[in-house]
Parts: structure tokens; sequence; C-alpha cells
């Protein structure tokens, strides 16, 4: 366990935390979770203030962290863009409707301890990389850690709760278990990258097997793949690529179907968002669903996970998500423990 190095720090990917670091996130979220099982307080942020700048709608992550900062014993802050002034880009501000990033970044930290942000989709035009970019600029001018509640590259405290459910199902040795993070259809097509990005990104920090599924035309960010190739080698596992579902689901001990928009038709890879053509590809591919057919491919035991909200009928059947072998509400309920962790730490 290592402990000298969260103070203070942002939290925008895993890609910048070592695997010790991971761990260590991974072992206090597990001791936050007992507290919180026998009733115990840990009042380790009282009197602290996390503002939370949502561009997005949100369940789960809104309410874990409001619920993960009542738990710490401090006091989360919702601010809706729409009744602030909007955080802008340099550039891009408009006159008494929005404020640079630089100005609301450095207000904030003479007030508080934390600014979360959850940025992705129609707020930045579906440009991929725009959202992690304003993250980023928040990070430059502000003296209090920058928590990443999703952007359009990266979820990474989606990807702790994801890895922190798979140890406790199958624990920490996962040397011979296989991980799929799979595409799958649905009617909406504006899905951003970051859930399965940062999904195979935190499988990578253990020893198991990660195949990546989709049809052609929804490949992931190539930097990504790199370092999910380099970071799993090194850590013990594997990593490959397959486009072919059922053959991706063969002797599977953990399965992720998600739908995810395909990145060859937004920007900056094209002028202007080419909907139609990713429809298309969303429409060749309908067989592309989770049911219990597919689930005999797997082991026995196969868990299915699932970020949230799903779309039940066409991502995954009710017979799936509502049976045996689903694990999304333990799933869901990590994202308070883990992001607990990352809050005590950094703030």
């Amino acid at each position: 366990m290592i402990t000298h190095t969260f103070r203070g720090r942002d939290f925008l990917t895993l890609i910048e935390y070592t695997k010790e670091e991971v761990d260590t996130i991974l072992d206090v979220a597990l001791d936050l979770k007992r507290k919180f099982a026998l009733g115990e307080k840990h009042r380790l942020l009282e009197d602290k203030t996390l503002f939370m700048i949502f561009y997005n709608q949100s369940l789960r992550t809104r309410n874990s962290f409001e619920a993960g900062m009542t738990q710490l014993g401090g006091h989360a802050h919702f601010l809706d863009p729409k009744k602030i002034y909007t955080p802008a880009l340099e550039g891009e501000e408009e006159a008494y409707s929005t404020e640079r990033v630089s100005d609301v970044a450095r207000v904030l930290s003479r007030m508080g301890h934390g600014i979360s942000i959850r940025m992705y989709g129609d707020p930045v035009g579906w440009e991929y990389g725009k959202a992690h970019r304003i993250f980023r600029e928040f990070a430059k001018w502000s003296d209090i850690p920058i928590i990443n509640m999703e952007c359009d590259k990266y979820h990474p405290c989606q990807a702790l709760a994801d890895v922190l459910t798979i140890k406790e199902k199958y624990g920490n040795d996962l040397s011979k278990r296989k991980f799929v993070m799979s595409w799958a259809y649905s009617p909406s097509i504006e899905k951003p990258l970051s859930v399965p990005q940062s999904a195979i990104i935190g499988a990578s920090f253990t020893n198991i097997n990660i195949t990546l599924a989709h049809p052609k035309g929804f490949e992931l960010d190539p930097e990504v793949l790199d370092f999910v190739k380099k970071n799993s080698e090194n850590n013990g596992g594997t990593f490959e690529v397959s486009n072919d579902m059922e053959e991706a689901f063969k002797d599977a001990d953990v399965v992720y179907p998600k739908s995810w928009t395909s990145l060859e038709n937004i920007p900056p890879n094209v002028p202007e968002p080419r909907l139609g053509n990713t429809k298309e590809l969303y429409e060749a591919n309908k067989s592309w669903i989770c049911d219990n057919n597919i689930l005999t491919k797997c082991n026995n035991n196969v868990i299915y996970m699932h970020c949230l909200p799903c779309d039940r009928g066409f991502e995954v059947t009710n017979e799936v998500i509502d049976g045996p072998h689903s694990v999304v509400f333990d799933q869901a309920e990590n994202r308070l423990h883990v992001q607990k962790a990352v809050m005590a730490l950094t703030m």
C-alpha cells in the first residue's frame, strides 16, 4: 500500500496512476465499505466541500458522490451549468452567459476542497476529447483536486467500481479469468466511449485476460488500446480484440456488453458528427445482444456487468440483467465506496 502520493492530486484517468496506487484506492474502498456495512462513522472529510458540475444528467454518479460526501462528514454542492455562468474555454465565451474556466476554477478553489465534473456528448458537440481538455483546463487553474465524474474519454470512477466488483466475486488472482468488454446494440447511438475505454484500462491493472469485442466501425481510441496492451502484459494478463461476439464470449468469466458510438463518425475525425453513418452501423449489428443463449458460451459461473442505465431488450434481456449471473447492483453500490476512497485520499 502506498500512502503519500494522493493528497491534493487530480483524478482524471487511471492511466496517470500506478498499479500500487490503484490497489491502494481499492483497499481503502473495501475498508470504507466494511465501515458502511457495520454502521461505523468515518467522517474523514468533516466540514469539507465538493463542488459537482454536471453538464449531463445523472442518477448513480450524482447520488453516490453526494451520499459519499455526507458519509465522510462533508457536503457536496450540485452545480447546474445552466444555473451558473457556464464554464467555457478561452475564446468560446459568450457575454453574460459563460465564465472562463480559469476564473471558475480559481474561485471554487478559494471556497472548497474538491471539484468534480461530468461532461461529454452534446455539451461539446460530440467532439471527441474536448470535454477532457476542459477537465485539464480546470486542473491547470485549480488549487484543489479535480475529479472526473465522466468525460468523453474516461470514466475512472466506474472503472474502479468494475474492478472492485470483479475482485469481490473472484478474488485478487485473476490470471485464469477472462474479461470481455463487448459492444452491444441500442436504438440510441449517442453513447460516449468513456465506459468501455476505462473498463479495459481498469482491468489491465490486474492479471485478468481481456478481450475487447465489437463490430468493425466501433474501434476504441488507439492510445487507450496501446496502454491497455502494455499495462496488461506488465501485470501478467493478456489483451486481444475480436469482431465476433459469440467467439469472444467463449469461456468468459466476466461479460460487460455496452453500447458506444462510432469514433470514426465524430469530430475531430470528421468535421461534423455523421449520425446517419453511425445509425447504419448500429442497425447492421442488431444481433449484438446479451441474452441467455449467448451466456451458454461462457463459463457456468459467469458474471454479467453493466454500468447502468442499460437499454433493456436491446443491450441485454430482462432474463440476464435480473437473473442469477447479474452483479449490476453490486457494481452500482461499489461506485459509492470507490469514490469515497478517491475523495478521502485526494481531498
